[in-house]
Protein backbone atom coordinates (compact mmCIF):
# COMPACT_ATOMS: atom_id res chain seq x y z
CA UNK A 1 0.00 0.00 0.00
CA UNK A 2 1.09 3.19 -0.78
CA UNK A 3 -0.37 7.13 0.01
CA UNK A 4 0.62 10.63 -0.06
CA UNK A 5 -1.22 14.04 -0.29
CA UNK A 6 -1.92 16.54 -2.66
CA UNK A 7 -2.18 19.24 -0.06
CA UNK A 8 -3.25 19.52 3.75
CA UNK A 9 -4.82 22.31 5.97
CA UNK A 10 -7.16 25.23 6.14
CA UNK A 11 -7.11 26.18 2.59
CA UNK A 12 -7.51 22.86 1.05
CA UNK A 13 -7.10 18.41 2.04
CA UNK A 14 -7.21 15.43 -0.16
CA UNK A 15 -5.11 12.61 0.23
CA UNK A 16 -4.73 9.43 -2.01
CA UNK A 17 -4.56 5.60 -1.05
CA UNK A 18 -3.31 3.20 -3.33
CA UNK A 19 -3.48 -0.19 -3.35
CA UNK A 20 -3.31 -3.25 -6.39
CA UNK A 21 -5.53 -1.41 -8.56
CA UNK A 22 -7.23 0.28 -6.36
CA UNK A 23 -7.02 4.33 -5.90
CA UNK A 24 -9.02 6.52 -3.96
CA UNK A 25 -8.83 9.64 -2.68
CA UNK A 26 -9.88 10.61 1.21
CA UNK A 27 -11.50 14.32 0.81
CA UNK A 28 -11.45 17.01 -1.79
CA UNK A 29 -11.05 20.42 -0.95
CA UNK A 30 -9.57 21.07 -4.08
CA UNK A 31 -11.39 22.41 -7.71
CA UNK A 32 -11.52 20.27 -10.36
CA UNK A 33 -8.72 21.73 -12.09
CA UNK A 34 -6.61 22.23 -9.43
CA UNK A 35 -7.35 18.50 -8.51
CA UNK A 36 -5.89 17.43 -12.31
CA UNK A 37 -2.62 19.28 -11.33
CA UNK A 38 -1.96 18.42 -8.01
CA UNK A 39 -2.25 14.69 -9.14
CA UNK A 40 -0.04 15.15 -12.17
CA UNK A 41 3.25 15.00 -9.37
CA UNK A 42 2.03 11.42 -8.47
CA UNK A 43 1.83 10.52 -12.10
CA UNK A 44 -2.04 10.31 -11.98
CA UNK A 45 -5.08 11.35 -13.38
CA UNK A 46 -8.38 12.34 -11.95
CA UNK A 47 -9.37 9.54 -13.95
CA UNK A 48 -7.45 6.96 -11.94
CA UNK A 49 -9.65 7.34 -9.02
CA UNK A 50 -11.87 4.56 -8.07
CA UNK A 51 -13.89 6.45 -5.52
CA UNK A 52 -13.73 9.83 -3.02
CA UNK A 53 -14.17 9.38 0.53
CA UNK A 54 -15.81 12.21 2.56
CA UNK A 55 -14.40 12.82 6.15
CA UNK A 56 -17.15 15.94 7.24
CA UNK A 57 -18.77 18.66 4.78
CA UNK A 58 -16.60 21.55 5.99
CA UNK A 59 -15.42 23.45 2.74
CA UNK A 60 -11.67 22.57 3.05
CA UNK A 61 -12.83 18.87 2.98
CA UNK A 62 -15.74 18.77 0.45
CA UNK A 63 -15.89 21.67 -1.66
CA UNK A 64 -14.26 20.00 -4.59
CA UNK A 65 -16.13 16.92 -4.35
CA UNK A 66 -19.25 17.69 -6.37
CA UNK A 67 -17.80 19.28 -9.15
CA UNK A 68 -14.79 16.56 -9.57
CA UNK A 69 -17.25 13.51 -9.17
CA UNK A 70 -19.53 14.64 -11.75
CA UNK A 71 -16.77 15.66 -14.01
CA UNK A 72 -14.28 12.46 -13.72
CA UNK A 73 -17.83 9.90 -12.87
CA UNK A 74 -16.18 9.34 -9.68
CA UNK A 75 -18.82 7.22 -7.26
CA UNK A 76 -18.51 9.34 -3.76
CA UNK A 77 -18.67 7.82 -0.39
CA UNK A 78 -19.99 10.00 2.94
CA UNK A 79 -21.99 9.48 6.30
CA UNK A 80 -25.69 9.70 6.39
CA UNK A 81 -25.49 12.85 7.91
CA UNK A 82 -22.51 14.25 5.53
CA UNK A 83 -25.01 13.71 3.05
CA UNK A 84 -27.28 15.15 4.72
CA UNK A 85 -26.24 18.94 4.51
CA UNK A 86 -24.34 18.18 1.68
CA UNK A 87 -24.86 20.97 -0.60
CA UNK A 88 -22.74 20.25 -3.98
CA UNK A 89 -25.18 19.02 -6.20
CA UNK A 90 -26.57 15.51 -7.65
CA UNK A 91 -23.47 12.95 -7.67
CA UNK A 92 -23.31 10.33 -10.40
CA UNK A 93 -23.05 7.34 -7.34
CA UNK A 94 -23.34 8.60 -3.79
CA UNK A 95 -23.12 5.46 -1.22
CA UNK A 96 -24.50 6.64 2.09
CA UNK A 97 -22.66 5.05 5.00
CA UNK A 98 -22.73 5.36 8.96
CA UNK A 99 -19.70 6.01 11.05
CA UNK A 100 -20.07 2.37 12.26
CA UNK A 101 -19.84 0.71 8.73
CA UNK A 102 -17.30 -1.01 7.25
CA UNK A 103 -17.59 -1.73 3.45
CA UNK A 104 -14.91 -2.24 0.45
CA UNK A 105 -13.31 -0.54 -2.22
CA UNK A 106 -12.02 -2.71 -5.08
CA UNK A 107 -8.79 -4.05 -3.11
CA UNK A 108 -9.04 -1.98 -0.08
CA UNK A 109 -11.17 -2.39 3.19
CA UNK A 110 -12.20 0.93 4.67
CA UNK A 111 -12.80 0.80 8.41
CA UNK A 112 -14.88 4.78 9.29
CA UNK A 113 -14.99 5.70 13.31
CA UNK A 114 -16.19 8.64 14.73
CA UNK A 115 -14.45 11.37 15.61
CA UNK A 116 -15.52 14.91 17.84
CA UNK A 117 -15.86 17.63 15.77
CA UNK A 118 -18.29 20.28 15.12
CA UNK A 119 -19.77 18.66 11.96
CA UNK A 120 -23.38 16.59 11.37
CA UNK A 121 -21.61 13.32 11.29
CA UNK A 122 -17.82 14.07 10.92
CA UNK A 123 -15.38 10.54 10.86
CA UNK A 124 -11.80 9.44 9.91
CA UNK A 125 -10.90 6.67 8.36
CA UNK A 126 -8.78 3.18 8.84
CA UNK A 127 -7.53 1.82 5.31
CA UNK A 128 -6.35 -1.71 5.61
CA UNK A 129 -4.89 -4.09 2.37
CA UNK A 130 -4.15 -7.76 3.04
CA UNK A 131 -1.32 -6.87 4.90
CA UNK A 132 -1.24 -3.52 6.12
CA UNK A 133 -3.45 -0.73 8.19
CA UNK A 134 -2.89 2.95 7.45
CA UNK A 135 -5.06 5.25 9.72
CA UNK A 136 -6.10 8.83 9.24
CA UNK A 137 -6.99 11.24 12.30
CA UNK A 138 -7.77 14.89 11.45
CA UNK A 139 -10.41 17.46 12.55
CA UNK A 140 -10.98 16.02 15.90
CA UNK A 141 -10.79 18.31 18.94
CA UNK A 142 -10.25 15.49 21.34
CA UNK A 143 -9.05 12.07 22.03
CA UNK A 144 -11.74 9.46 22.32
CA UNK A 145 -11.60 5.72 23.74
CA UNK A 146 -12.42 5.25 20.41
CA UNK A 147 -9.73 6.51 18.43
CA UNK A 148 -6.92 5.20 20.35
CA UNK A 149 -9.14 1.48 19.65
CA UNK A 150 -8.97 2.14 15.85
CA UNK A 151 -5.45 3.68 15.52
CA UNK A 152 -3.80 1.15 18.01
CA UNK A 153 -0.95 -1.10 15.83
CA UNK A 154 -1.13 0.96 12.58
CA UNK A 155 1.66 1.11 10.04
CA UNK A 156 0.94 4.18 8.84
CA UNK A 157 -0.09 7.33 10.70
CA UNK A 158 -1.66 10.65 8.84
CA UNK A 159 -1.84 12.95 12.57
CA UNK A 160 -3.55 16.33 12.91
CA UNK A 161 -1.15 18.83 14.70
CA UNK A 162 -3.20 21.60 13.47
CA UNK A 163 -1.90 23.89 16.18
CA UNK A 164 0.55 25.06 19.21
CA UNK A 165 -1.99 26.39 22.09
CA UNK A 166 0.35 29.42 23.00
CA UNK A 167 0.31 30.34 18.97
CA UNK A 168 -3.17 29.96 18.82
CA UNK A 169 -3.91 32.10 22.25
CA UNK A 170 -1.61 35.13 21.17
CA UNK A 171 -2.89 35.01 17.55
CA UNK A 172 -4.63 37.02 15.09
CA UNK A 173 -7.93 34.76 15.13
CA UNK A 174 -10.76 36.40 16.21
CA UNK A 175 -11.50 34.83 20.38
CA UNK A 176 -14.79 32.99 19.08
CA UNK A 177 -12.37 31.41 16.22
CA UNK A 178 -9.70 30.35 18.90
CA UNK A 179 -12.43 28.65 21.50
CA UNK A 180 -13.69 26.44 18.44
CA UNK A 181 -10.29 25.73 17.06
CA UNK A 182 -8.82 24.83 20.76
CA UNK A 183 -12.25 23.13 21.52
CA UNK A 184 -13.20 19.46 22.33
CA UNK A 185 -15.05 19.33 18.90
CA UNK A 186 -12.15 21.61 16.93
CA UNK A 187 -8.53 20.43 16.09
CA UNK A 188 -5.89 18.45 17.62
CA UNK A 189 -3.07 20.60 19.14
CA UNK A 190 0.70 19.18 19.24
CA UNK A 191 1.03 18.39 22.75
CA UNK A 192 -2.68 16.24 22.13
CA UNK A 193 -0.98 14.54 19.07
CA UNK A 194 1.72 13.92 20.81
CA UNK A 195 -0.60 12.49 23.79
CA UNK A 196 -2.38 9.91 21.77
CA UNK A 197 0.91 8.46 20.53
CA UNK A 198 1.95 7.69 23.90
CA UNK A 199 -1.54 5.68 24.47
CA UNK A 200 -1.50 3.56 21.17
CA UNK A 201 0.97 0.95 20.35
CA UNK A 202 3.18 1.92 17.78
CA UNK A 203 5.48 -0.74 17.53
CA UNK A 204 4.96 -1.49 13.33
CA UNK A 205 4.53 2.22 12.78
CA UNK A 206 6.45 3.07 9.30
CA UNK A 207 5.56 6.42 8.83
CA UNK A 208 4.12 9.22 10.72
CA UNK A 209 2.97 11.96 9.02
CA UNK A 210 1.99 15.29 10.77
CA UNK A 211 -1.52 16.70 8.87
CA UNK A 212 -3.29 19.76 8.70
CA UNK A 213 -0.84 22.28 9.97
CA UNK A 214 -1.94 25.53 10.99
CA UNK A 215 0.00 28.12 9.12
CA UNK A 216 -0.78 30.95 11.38
CA UNK A 217 -1.23 28.82 14.61
CA UNK A 218 1.81 26.16 14.05
CA UNK A 219 5.08 25.76 13.15
CA UNK A 220 6.13 22.68 11.57
CA UNK A 221 9.31 22.40 13.74
CA UNK A 222 7.29 22.60 16.71
CA UNK A 223 4.97 19.61 15.93
CA UNK A 224 8.21 17.62 14.84
CA UNK A 225 9.61 18.13 18.39
CA UNK A 226 6.55 16.96 19.82
CA UNK A 227 5.84 13.81 17.82
CA UNK A 228 9.39 13.27 18.20
CA UNK A 229 9.64 13.07 21.63
CA UNK A 230 6.47 11.14 22.03
CA UNK A 231 8.14 8.43 19.79
CA UNK A 232 11.74 8.88 20.77
CA UNK A 233 12.63 9.25 17.45
CA UNK A 234 14.95 11.78 15.42
CA UNK A 235 12.56 14.80 14.61
CA UNK A 236 13.21 14.48 10.65
CA UNK A 237 12.02 11.00 10.44
CA UNK A 238 8.52 12.27 11.13
CA UNK A 239 6.68 13.84 7.94
CA UNK A 240 5.20 16.88 7.00
CA UNK A 241 1.76 17.55 4.93
CA UNK A 242 1.88 21.03 3.71
CA UNK A 243 -0.88 22.99 2.48
CA UNK A 244 0.77 23.55 -1.16
CA UNK A 245 2.21 20.45 -1.90
CA UNK A 246 1.28 18.02 0.34
CA UNK A 247 3.72 15.29 0.69
CA UNK A 248 4.83 12.47 -1.95
CA UNK A 249 4.30 8.64 -2.21
CA UNK A 250 5.15 6.79 1.37
CA UNK A 251 5.25 3.22 1.14
CA UNK A 252 3.95 -0.18 3.53
CA UNK A 253 6.09 -2.54 3.20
Amino acid sequence: MRFASIGSGSRGNATVVQWRDTTILIDCGFSAKELKSRLQPLELEPADIDGILVTHEHGDHISGVGVSARKYDIPVWMTVGTAHVFNGGKLPSLHRFHAHDTFEIGDLQVLPYTVPHDAREPCQFVIQSDAHKLAILTDAGSITPHIIEMLDGCDGLLLECNHDPHMLAIGPYPPSLKTRVGGRLGHLSNQQAGALLEQIDTSRLQHLIAMHISEKNNQEQLARDILSQAMGCDPEWIGIADQQLGFTWRELT
